[in-house]
């Protein structure tokens, strides 16, 4: 079995020499910079945790942070590599305030697997999960389903990153060749009643948007320096943004690439549930106590 690293972002959105910086730089036309993409809520020894009970098998966690960790997190383990964004990010990015610049950029991590696992800092293991659900014959394990972007959606700045990543996706592949020629990875049942998306969205000539689960993120580090290859222009653009806009793309990119070129193995999407703080507390506390589903 190949080796598979986790990355996991982070920011401390109270630290006051990282507050001092990011004041010296004002967010410009269609920023996405309010306090709530900076805040930590306090509960990422919960991911390390979950980590360690649930995941045990894993190479290496990259934990990737402006600066600051955890007083908490032991920085020693042999598992845990702190990476810096100087340490991997070229010079015109930084400083950077902008996930969508430090995604599209983790297969410079120093040393990171072929294959790894992407987290965002609210995203966390509550059983036991194996490495086949992440990867299997060698392709990243992911839901492939197609979904309509409607104009209510638009009007999010998150929808219309969603947007442009679809965009430039077409701007490349073919989707009646692409379906063609992977029509079983497309239709697999093992998207359950979910497999119908795909063929409701058939008589669409491009490709719309795909489902998004907001949950870890299998990729190949191939897969990303095939797009750099193929539209570094446009990503080195994006990477220049200090702060998040609705003209970026981001990390979904990739993953979409992976759906074209069908390096993929397809995935139940019951895998995995997402959730809203403060809209769905009572089927948070109920998943959780019961091990609903290995990661939320």
């Amino acid at each position: 079995m190949e080796k598979i690293d986790f990355v996991l972002t982070w920011v401390d959105g109270s630290d006051p020499d990282w507050l001092a910086q990011r004041r010296e730089y004002q967010p410009g036309r269609g920023t996405d910079a309010g306090e709530s993409r900076y805040r930590d809520w306090d509960n990422l020894q919960y991911w390390f945790r979950g980590v360690e009970k649930f995941a045990p098998w894993v190479n290496k966690i990259y934990f990737v942070t402006w600066g600051h960790v955890p007083k908490w997190l032991n920085t020693a383990h042999e598992k845990i590599q702190i990476v810096k964004h100087e340490d991997f990010m070229a010079p015109a990015y930084l400083p950077t305030f902008n996930i969508n610049s430090i995604e599209l950029n983790l297969h410079r991590i120093k040393g990171l697997s072929e294959h790894f696992v992407f987290f965002n800092d609210d995203m966390f293991l509550i059983d036991f999960v194996r490495p086949e659900d992440f990867f299997k014959n060698g392709f990243p394990c992911d839901c492939c389903i197609e979904t309509a972007l409607v104009q209510d959606n638009i009007r999010n700045p998150f929808a219309n990153i969603l947007m442009n990543d679809a965009a430039l996706v077409n701007m490349h592949y073919n989707k009646k060749e692409v379906i063609k020629k992977q029509a079983n990875k497309w239709f697999s049942p093992a998207y359950g009643a979910m497999l119908f998306r795909n063929v409701l969205m058939l008589p669409y000539r491009e490709f719309s948007s795909f489902k998004y689960s907001h949950l870890p993120s299998p990729f190949l580090k191939a897969t990303y320096w095939k797009v750099w290859d193929e539209e570094g222009a446009v990503l080195d653009e994006v990477c220049k943004n200090r702060f998040r806009t609705v003209f970026d793309v981001n990390q979904y990119v990739m993953k979409y690439w992976q759906y074209m070129e069908g390096k993929f193995t397809p995935q139940s999407p019951k895998l995995g549930r997402f959730y809203t703080i403060g809209k769905h507390d009572q089927q948070i506390h109920h998943t959780i106590r019961r091990q609903a589903c290995k990661m939320i």
